[in-house]
């Protein structure tokens, strides 16, 4: 029998967080919180509920840290595969076992992740993402593909569905939004399959905060290049079939 849950990271969400986790409960029997040191009250409401598990970090790590503990408890718990849904209400929980079921569907020909794309498919009712938000996203994903071989539409989505196998693979290190840049570069390394899966663009605070000199969206794209730059060259000495590794090394 297949074991898997669905991780939510939480920071200062006490206005979303019931309304959310209710409707997580009815797609999903097994519900991992990661609480990344809320001040708002939010893990106070979390402890109040008996239906799901509730891990706390005693001071805000960052949403990558929150990701990290989630991948230590599905690895930990030799659990199959593990869901990620944030908790501000971008995704839509009822394609919770769609995701998984993407990802389990095939053990002769396995993906090992199942990334939700906002903009593989065009939904009625979709938002417009915030402009520099957009646009950053679009020169990433680009970067990414070319660097790395894949055909990703977003590199940023954390709906995700993956095999605890695949997170086996994998040693994040970064705790904050630049984690998924991490994980592609770290995943194109493994091998690891990957496959898109069309999810609605939903934003419902637009004004949300990244948190410090990452609001300016040009320091975070420079903060996002660093993070790619240094991952690259530290996985260099093992990952050359990562068609920008194996270029460099081909020219040296």
């Amino acid at each position: 029998m297949t074991r898997w849950f669905v991780a939510l990271p939480v920071y200062n969400e006490k206005a979303h967080v019931h309304a959310i986790l209710d409707e997580v409960r009815r797609y999903a029997d097994n519900i991992l919180v990661v609480d990344d040191g809320s001040s708002d009250g939010s893990r106070e409401l979390l402890e109040q509920r008996s239906d799901i598990t509730l891990i706390s970090h005693p001071e805000n790590r960052g949403y990558g840290a929150a990701l990290i503990t989630a991948f230590e408890f599905a690895v930990e718990n030799e659990l199959d595969g593990v869901v990620t849904i944030d908790c501000d209400g971008q995704h839509q929980p009822k394609l919770i076992p769609v995701l998984m079921d993407r990802l389990l569907r095939d053990e002769f020909d396995p993906v090992d992740i199942v990334s939700g794309s906002r903009y593989l498919e065009e939904f009625s009712g979709d938002n417009a993402a915030p402009e520099d938000r957009r646009r950053i996203n679009f020169e990433i994903t680009a970067q990414l593909n070319e660097q790395l071989g894949f055909n990703l539409t977003d590199t940023f989505c954390g709906f995700k569905a993956y095999r605890t196998s695949a997170l086996r693979k994998l040693e994040i290190t970064e705790t904050g939004y630049a984690m998924p840049l991490q994980l592609w570069i770290q995943a194109a390394c493994a091998g690891l399959k990957i496959e898109e899966y069309p999810v609605p663009r939903i934003y419902l605070e637009e004004e949300r905060s990244f948190g410090g000199s990452l609001d300016d969206a040009r320091r975070r794209m420079a903060h996002y290049q660093d993070v790619i730059s240094r991952e690259l060259k530290r996985l260099a000495p093992r990952c050359g079939q990562i068609p920008v590794l194996q270029a460099s090394s081909t020219d040296s």
